[in-house]
């Protein structure tokens, strides 16, 4: 039985040879995300806002200002409306209720529930939750402290592994991935909780764990092919792990497509960062952090002879001219 090969075994693809077009295109999206992101926002959800939230269901697509103002008339406070997953269904955000007890919150939200149903004939109640001011500062400063922590972590790790080149490749990659994370959600206002930090954390997981692959390999290849140019190292580390990591993300990618389709709106924004977080991390991984090796002065070890059979000899000829 044949078996699948995403990627023959002859590809040799010349990445390096596009480093400039990747380094100006991952320069000009990063800072794009960047202004975006402090443009547009992020849509935060009750985790770090804090406040409450009201997740209710309609028989058919309700007029906003008219549920606006029915919930502003329970004396509840300011309510602030989005759809969710669908035009039907609607998150209802209001203050942390005075008191900020579970009876205030209990009361608050069987009023909103009793007014819309009554407004709203078939209005279905879904959820809530609610979180205080106090936590929710707690949760942004955590949140952001795992996210800072994880980096930086991984940039020593890849420093103490390989050399410092290695590291400071692999931080950018990883902030580049971060931003574009970011960005997609400033743009979609999809709602950003905690469950989008674990998606964050998960995303910095997977572009570390392929991008250490193809460390490795590019650090077995310097000592193995000593006077090989670090452009012909790449390329070559690059296309013997390329089978490898697209395998890796097209199964990942097959089970997130499911997930986003049948998951439910409740994980369509974990399940989409996820999504961009594998092809962004797929592509930093080939065109950034590999490529940038150069840039930062990285070089084959010295040595007397070179180890490299005919065979590698011929696939460095045939990568292209030096660049």
């Amino acid at each position: 039985m044949k078996l699948l090969k995403l990627v023959p075994d002859d590809t040799n693809i010349d990445f390096v040879r596009l480093r400039g077009l990747a380094f100006g295109l991952t320069l000009l999206l990063s800072v794009l995300a960047l202004g975006i992101t402090f443009y547009k926002g992020l849509n935060f959800g009750v985790d770090f806002e804090g406040g409450l939230m009201i997740e209710e269901r309609f028989a058919q697509k309700p007029d906003l200002d008219r549920v606006r103002e029915v919930v502003d008339r329970q004396g509840v406070g300011e309510a602030q409306l989005q759809t969710f997953g669908d035009p039907r269904t609607i998150t209802i955000r209001l203050p942390v209720q005075q008191g900020g007890n579970e009876g205030a919150t209990n009361a608050a939200v069987k009023k909103v529930e009793a007014a819309l149903g009554q407004a709203f004939p078939g209005a279905e109640f879904r959820r809530y939750s609610t979180v205080s001011g106090k936590v929710s500062g707690e949760l942004i400063r955590n949140g952001a402290l795992a996210v800072v922590l994880a980096i930086l972590g991984i940039g020593l790790f890849a420093i103490f592994r390989f050399e410092w080149q290695f590291g400071v490749s692999t931080i950018v990659a990883i902030v580049h991935d971060l931003l574009m994370t970011l960005g997609f959600f400033a743009i979609t206002q999809f709602e950003f909780d905690l469950n989008i930090v674990a998606a964050v954390l998960t995303i910095i997981g997977y572009s570390i764990n392929d991008k250490i692959v193809i460390d490795d390999r590019i650090r077995e290849n310097m000592r193995r092919y000593r006077r090989m140019e670090m452009r012909e190292i790449i390329n070559l580390s690059v296309n013997e792990t390329l089978p490898r990591t697209v395998m890796t993300s097209v199964t990942i990618l097959l089970a997130l497509f499911a997930l986003l389709f049948l998951g439910g709106h409740v994980l369509r924004g974990f399940t989409a960062a996820m999504i961009l977080g594998i092809l962004v991390g797929t592509y930093s991984s080939i065109y950034v952090s590999s490529s940038l090796l150069i840039t930062l002065g990285l070089r084959a070890e010295p040595g007397a002879a070179d180890e490299r059979p005919r065979g590698a000899i011929d696939q460095a000829e045939r990568v292209g001219p030096r660049g």
